[in-house]
């Protein structure tokens, strides 16, 4: 397989599979793949073993898979992409919003509804494209791989890197990430993301609250009350969590001095 870096050094068109067990939806996928100059070779799978088995034996730069197929699905064929080597993207294509969960966990590179418009398409190729550039990341304070979280806004799928997670509240069974000046609701409780997160610097404060530290900007006892600023932002701090988030700030800021 060619590596992501040289999509960006060559005009070589990228070479795709399209998997989807509904054959007027796949032949729609592949006649506008077909019209963008961008995709060059195109194969097609009517189910997910036989993607699999293509994908075993081809050299391919991108999946554009359907979710709910018989057999395998599309998560499942991209949970065992996910242990390869060497994998090719993976751009969902699918009538069902509830598996953005899923597609944030495998490292899907974009997110698209049916009925499959020319213009998302369009997007998702460009988004295939800019993920194999070349880019310096931002400095970060542990070794853990940046994580990409799938938001719905107006209809549409976008993509919220971790590292822009200044903290997050739990909303029920949702949490809400708030990056700056954004705020975005996720189908995924804040349970889940504390133990996938806490490696990457994420600390519960609160009982409904995760913080990033290296987003925290002061800390502040008053009465016995303990709050940390985020930017504009003050949270509270829970006394049981207090001592706990004193002891990471001072590691942390120790570390980074």
């Amino acid at each position: 397989m060619r590596p992501l870096s040289l999509w960006a050094m060559t005009d070589s068109p990228l070479r795709a599979l399209v998997a989807d067990d509904e054959e007027p939806a796949l032949n729609e996928l592949v006649y506008l793949l077909r019209q963008d100059s961008r995709i060059g070779e195109i194969k097609t799978a009517s189910n997910g073993t036989e993607a699999l088995k293509i994908l075993q034996d081809g050299d391919l730069d991108v999946v554009f898979c359907d979710i709910k197929m018989p057999g395998l699905d599309g998560i499942e064929v991209a949970r065992i992409l996910s242990r390869f080597k060497s994998r090719p993207q993976i751009v969902f294509v699918t009538a069902y919003d509830e598996h953005a969960v899923a597609a944030f966990e495998l490292d899907a590179t974009d997110y698209v509804m049916k009925p499959v418009r020319a213009e998302r398409l369009g997007e998702a190729v460009r988004r295939v494209m800019s993920a194999g550039t070349p880019t310096v990341a931002p400095p970060q304070d542990d070794t853990t791989d940046d994580e990409t979280i799938p938001v719905e806004l107006a209809g549409v799928t976008r993509f919220v890197q971790r590292s822009t997670v200044r903290y997050v509240e739990a909303q029920g069974d949702y949490a809400r990430l708030h990056t700056g000046q954004n705020s975005h609701l996720v189908r995924i409780p804040l349970s889940t993301l504390e133990e996938r997160w806490r490696d990457a610097g994420f600390t519960r404060i609160h009982r409904s609250t995760l913080v990033a530290l290296a987003h925290v900007d002061e800390m502040r006892v008053d009465g016995g009350r303990c709050a940390v600023r985020v930017g504009d932002d003050w949270l509270p701090v829970s006394r049981r969590h207090t001592r706990e988030l004193r002891d990471l700030l001072v590691r942390s800021t120790s570390l980074r001095g």
